[in-house]
């Protein structure tokens, strides 16, 4: 895919760009699906079905129930 040049296009009245179906392939993703661009230090972007965000919140969120084990406990009682 490295030698895959991808075009911005005129799409109605927005533009957007057209992923192979080689592409869409790869990353398990189909119509409909949302993917997110990871902006790199480098200046490059990644697309990823991955979302950066949402996976540093569910870290938070582990922390937090781990720290706070014992009184999630109690409460479920």
């Amino acid at each position: 895919m490295e030698d895959t040049a991808l075009q911005i296009r005129k799409i109605g009245n927005s533009v957007g760009v057209i992923l192979p179906k080689e592409l869409l392939a790869r990353l398990n993703l189909k119509e409909g699906d949302k993917f997110y661009p990871v902006e790199h230090p480098d200046g490059s972007l990644r697309l990823s079905p991955f979302n950066p965000k949402h996976a540093r919140t569910m870290e938070i969120a582990r922390q937090v129930m781990h720290e706070y084990r014992d009184t999630f406990a109690a409460l479920a009682k």
